[in-house]
């Protein structure tokens, strides 16, 4: 107590150089933000015994490569998996999810950045979008070019993930895929390129913003329109890709093989011949969900052809259309919502009309 009394004596000034001699004033504590990891190319080196590139990097290695992070938070690392991203399981995902949440409880974190592999992140991050109960900020990063190759972009793309979580321009956005500078929403964005760095993009509707110079430029507002709990054990749902001449025998064997739901990525506006619309039949009668998306990139499905397989009559008979999503992220939505509807079609078929 005897340097408030010299305090005392000073004027306003005088005292703030003592105070802060004395380390009485100290600066505001940066924001904690987790970095958590998983894998992919962002973790990624050269292997001599495997002769290609895998993941290697620990979460620690990854973060001491950003240097810059330690001016903008306080960062905590927790590994969570080192695997490439085409091993992901929806599994994984769901372990994810509740740890993130778990972490997120914590009041002196402000948000969370997962490494991820590209391969998959899309549907990673839409995972995590559809069932973390926490608002707070959940940013997914990858890398095209591996840890060690000239002109990683690992590094820089951790560094604006981290500048995102913790600039108030991103405040209010839910679960984004931030790769090259571009901020995109997980529902929308798409890999688009297999090793270019400008890999993803969010289709006519456009990214939600931009980190132009260290500095987020918000675009465009975007809110989660609902939430799934993560269910104890996730149904099975399979993606099938219909094609000219299907004769519809590998839907029929997903009925067989157990499948709870199945995902057809149909043609044109989504329509399929009329073999495969034979085996939809099928499916529907052992109660299967059957929802149907479209292997166009853009447009979505629209049901108006009267064919046999055509969009209209498989909506007349319960199909649930799939709207603008693509196949693999209207799985990840039929897979948490067979368990919340118990398998209600009108109920499930709400969730993808939003």
């Amino acid at each position: 107590m005897k340097i408030f009394n010299v305090v005392r004596h000073f004027n306003y000034f005088q005292a703030m150089i003592i105070l802060l001699q004395a380390g009485y004033l100290l600066a505001e504590p940066l924001p904690g933000v987790v970095i958590l990891t998983t894998g992919g190319t962002i973790a990624s080196k050269y292997s001599v015994e495997r002769g290609a590139v895998i993941p290697q990097l620990t979460g620690s290695e990854l973060v001491k490569a950003v240097p810059q992070l330690a001016d903008i938070a306080s960062i905590k690392v927790i590994e969570h998996v080192n695997l490439d991203s085409s091993h992901m399981t929806p599994e994984i995902w769901a372990g994810i999810s509740l740890k993130v949440d778990k972490i997120l409880q914590r009041e002196d974190i402000k948000g969370v950045v997962v490494t991820h592999g590209t391969d998959t992140i899309a549907e990673g991050a839409y995972f995590l979008e559809l069932t973390l109960k926490s608002n707070k900020p959940v940013v997914f990063v990858g890398a095209m070019r591996g840890a060690l190759v000239p002109s990683a972009d690992g590094p820089s793309n951790i560094l604006d993930a981290v500048r995102q979580v913790c600039s108030s321009e991103a405040k209010g956005w839910p679960v984004t895929v931030t790769m090259n500078h571009h901020i995109h929403a997980a529902n929308r964005v798409v890999k688009v390129h297999t090793h270019n760095v400008q890999a993803f993009n969010s289709g006519k509707k456009g990214c939600l913003g931009y980190i132009s110079m260290g500095k987020v430029e918000r675009y465009n507002n975007r809110s989660s329109e609902f939430k799934l709990p993560v269910p104890k054990v996730l149904p099975r749902v399979e993606l099938l890709k219909t094609f000219a001449g299907d004769d519809g025998s590998l839907l029929r064997s997903a009925v067989d093989s157990g499948a709870k739901g199945i995902v057809i990525e149909g043609v044109g506006a989504g329509n399929v011949n009329p073999s495969v619309a034979d085996a939809i039949d099928y499916a529907m009668q052992k109660q299967v969900i059957v929802v149907l998306c479209t292997a166009v990139h853009s447009g979505g499905v629209i049901p108006v052809y009267g064919e046999a397989g055509g969009g209209a009559i498989l909506a007349r008979k319960g199909v649930i259309m799939g709207g603008d999503l693509p196949g693999e992220k209207a799985r990840i939505l039929l897979m948490l919502a067979i368990p919340e509807t118990r398998g209600n079609v009108n109920e499930i078929q709400k969730y993808f009309l939003i």
